[in-house]
């Protein structure tokens, strides 16, 4: 059960035996503890109980995520380094699970102040006022996260505060601090809060957060609150922005207690499980096809055409992932649709034929080259040649899987196919049915199928999927030709 507090946000509410006063909270021995120290004691409870500390974070295991748990064990402030599409946002958004499920708060407070230590003036009168009868609310840990994306019109009012001339107007002082309209930093007290790209921030936006790091005050218009804020702090940054976009100034690094570089998937395994964890797949894309694009990312990553600096995102992978499912739910698609017509029209006639199911085959993936080619930054030399350059990335890729995959199998049942002038046509819309139809009884094919992951009794699209790989590996190691026809379809035959 929960409370709807905006479209397609649902809040837990609160169990009902938590305590409902500040009284009730001191005698069921409630202790007061920072964020920090709330991290600290909550990551080491993860530890002895064996839990996952970071759910859903893949590859960080051993590199970066033991230097994560040193900086919130020594109650730093970091800041991650790393290209785009590491997982940073990911990474800073999962410390939020760290701390605890529900905390107390004074209830109306801006600054989600703890009943047993109050920050602002009005609170402590508060307290001071009604004592152990106070009542309290309880703030879910999915509350107590704040981020901002840095650009370069944030001003120090989006991030601290400002003053709020409305209340000017009410008869209060300059000085009084419930002129202040509050920003996000402060608005996250008694949580996490991040920032991301810092250096897109304006050099002198980015003084502000000094004595929110150090001191743990702020300063707005002038005048000086102390307000002892309670958060961790995080930012993260590409290194490429401290020269294109802009830097992170020495001091603000300075207060940060750590900085931690990320990276990309250091192995294909590791690209493959966040392939599979991440993609949104809307047809069924056989491992070996997953494989080759964990390839495809992995060698355009490492190409000399490729702007290094900039990097390839792992949502590289992702989307062409799913692109390639997409191909494969077109090609069933189009293909229900040329039946119904065949048949003489209406659903009911193209229900009569077996329908073909959406499964991805390796032709599927050479849409990806021109859909995906705006996630790479290529070098500047390169420039009128980007689809030629991941059309051959791709070809690598897909014959290292083939080697990889294929190797020592007796292969030659699928070239005596094409033998004496035979050929195999495939393409986006030939079905599996017609390519299966083609190719008759091969020898062998029970093992490829077996090598490949498709099972002892795959279906007639896996095994068409099967089939067109194969066909594929044996072009690109020279073993087949191969013709694209004016209609867009693929025809394997003789080496000439």
């Amino acid at each position: 059960m929960g409370r709807v507090t905006a479209p397609n946000q649902v809040l837990p509410v609160p169990p009902a035996e938590l305590p409902s006063t500040l009284g009730a909270l001191r005698a069921a021995g409630h202790q007061y503890r920072t964020v920090k120290q709330e991290l600290r004691d909550n990551l080491l409870a993860r530890m002895g109980s064996g839990e996952d500390r970071f759910p859903g974070i893949v590859g960080y295991e051993d590199t970066v995520l033991p230097e994560v748990e040193r900086a919130l064990l020594a109650g730093h402030d970091m800041v991650l380094l790393g290209e785009r599409g590491q997982g940073k946002t990911r990474l800073i958004r999962s410390l939020g699970a760290l701390l605890d499920e529900w905390t107390p708060v004074i209830p109306g407070s801006v600054l989600n102040e703890h009943p047993m230590h109050p920050i602002t003036p009005a609170s402590r009168a508060l307290v001071d006022s009604a004592g152990d009868d106070l009542p309290i609310g309880w703030l879910h840990r999915s509350m107590r996260y704040g981020e901002k994306l840095a650009t370069p019109d944030t001003s120090v009012g989006d991030l601290i505060g400002d003053v709020d001339p409305i209340r000017l107007a009410q008869g209060r002082t300059l000085g009084d601090p419930e002129t202040i309209h509050f920003g996000l930093v402060p608005r996250t007290n008694r949580g996490v809060f991040a920032v991301n790209e810092l250096p897109d921030l304006a050099e002198r936006i980015q003084v502000a957060l000094l004595n929110v790091l150090e001191e743990r005050d702020i300063q707005v218009r002038g005048y000086q609150l102390r307000l002892p804020l309670d958060l961790l702090l995080v930012a993260s940054a590409n290194p490429e922005d401290y020269t294109n976009r802009g830097r992170i100034i020495t001091p603000l690094k300075d207060r940060f207690g750590a900085e931690i570089r990320t990276h990309y998937p250091l192995d294909l395994d590791l690209e493959l499980s966040l392939i599979r964890q991440e993609a949104d797949l809307v047809a069924v894309v056989p491992e070996h096809v997953l494989e080759v694009l964990a390839r495809f990312a992995r060698d355009v990553r490492e190409s000399p055409s490729v702007d290094p600096r900039s990097g390839v995102s792992a949502r590289f992978a992702i989307a062409a992932a799913e692109t390639v499912a997409a191909a494969a739910l077109r090609r069933s698609g189009l293909l229900a649709g040329a039946s119904a017509v065949a048949s003489g029209g209406g659903a009911a006639s193209a229900s009569a034929s077996r329908p073909e199911a959406p499964v991805a085959r390796i032709g599927d993936t050479v849409s990806v080259t021109s859909t995906l080619r705006g996630k790479v930054e290529f070098e500047s030399g390169e420039e009128g040649r980007e689809i030629e350059v991941l059309a051959h990335l791709l070809r690598t890729a897909t014959a290292e899987t083939f080697r990889a995959r294929l190797a020592g199998l007796d292969l030659s049942g699928f070239t005596a196919i094409v033998a004496e002038g035979g050929a195999v046509e495939t393409g986006e819309l030939v079905s599996s049915a017609e390519l299966l139809r083609q190719v008759g009884t091969v020898p062998g094919l029970a093992k490829v199928l077996d090598r490949l992951g498709l099972g002892d009794a795959p279906s007639p699209e896996e095994a068409a999927a099967g089939i067109e790989f194969v066909l594929e590996g044996l072009h690109l190691t020279r073993r087949l030709g191969k013709d694209v026809t004016d209609s867009g379809r693929t025809v394997y035959g003789d080496r000439d």
